[in-house]
């Protein structure tokens, strides 16, 4: 499948929404809005290089940050609620949304195009991307995801996508239900790592920056809630000992966290100490 035939049918997933495991089936192009808060259109928050994104991907002008207001989980914890949950942003169309890609490139000099939540924009960012390449775009394209990705999705994105950063949230359906509302999370999440592998293998950095490949991140959550070591031997066991992953002590509680005892407060040092020090025993590449 071309890559204009990938745009087409990620347009047709969009409306009746099919795009994520939610299969929401709302007509976006009718203005309903599913799970995610958003319709047919991208609503983008910030446009803008970043520096506080991981060291292989911010070299001297910075992560090309495209900011995208909604979600498809529904984390008590996030620390970006007014985006992801409360959808706040400009409502801007697939060529503005190219353009931003190039001014990104040409105008500040940004290392990546870094596309932050896009799962449920995938077709409108397909869409973008094949026009900006046209007319000289040629970063590699960042897909920043939840990890709450269909493999159906991931798919037709082959080709736009140069470096899959997903999260890897939760090992546990129980966790994953009460703390995002994903009961599945952790085998959808499994498989989509699995495909995102498959089409970008083990993250390539060349002159200190990252060009293509998998980066995981993991979020160490109080009381062993992420299941941190089950996620880290899958990684080693069934993607690969060479997978790169930022294991990541900045959590904090906020939003709604402080109604889930477990969660209410940070994890310990020691604790994100030994989720690293068991990923390099496993042999992974600690990202920072």
């Amino acid at each position: 499948m071309g890559f204009s035939e990938s745009i087409q049918r990620l347009w047709e997933m969009a409306s009746p929404c099919e795009l994520c495991p939610r299969q929401c089936r709302v007509e976006r192009s009718k203005g309903q809005v599913g799970f995610c808060g958003i319709g047919d259109m991208p609503v983008v928050s910030s446009v803008g290089p970043h520096f506080g994104e991981e060291s292989v991907l911010v070299g001297a002008g910075g992560s090309g940050t495209i900011f995208f207001a909604g979600c498809n989980l529904g984390c008590v914890f996030c620390q970006n609620f007014d985006i992801s949950h409360h959808c706040r942003g400009s409502k801007i169309t697939v060529e503005r949304l190219a353009l931003s890609m190039l001014e990104l490139q040409n105008y500040y000099g940004c290392s990546n195009i870094n596309l932050v939540t896009p799962t449920h924009m995938a077709a409108p960012i397909a869409a973008a991307i094949e026009p900006a390449r046209g007319k000289g775009l040629n970063l590699p394209v960042v897909y920043n995801c939840g990890g709450y990705d269909s493999v159906e999705t991931l798919k037709l994105l082959e080709g736009f996508v140069d470096i899959y950063m997903p999260d890897m949230k939760y090992s546990d359906t129980k966790v994953a239900k009460e703390l995002s509302a994903a009961a599945d999370y952790p085998e959808i999440n499994q498989a989509a790592v699995k495909e995102m592998h498959r089409q970008a293998g083990d993250l390539q950095i060349k002159d200190g920056l990252a060009v293509r490949g998998l980066l995981i991140r993991h979020l160490v959550l109080p009381n062993r809630l992420g299941g941190s070591f089950r996620i880290i031997d899958f990684l080693a066991n069934e993607i690969s000992r060479a997978t790169a992953i930022n294991v990541m002590g900045q959590y904090r509680p906020c939003f709604k966290a402080y109604s889930h005892p477990q969660i209410s407060r940070r994890p310990a040092p020691d604790g994100i100490e030994a989720v690293e020090n068991y990923a390099i025993e496993k042999g992974l590449r600690v990202i920072k």
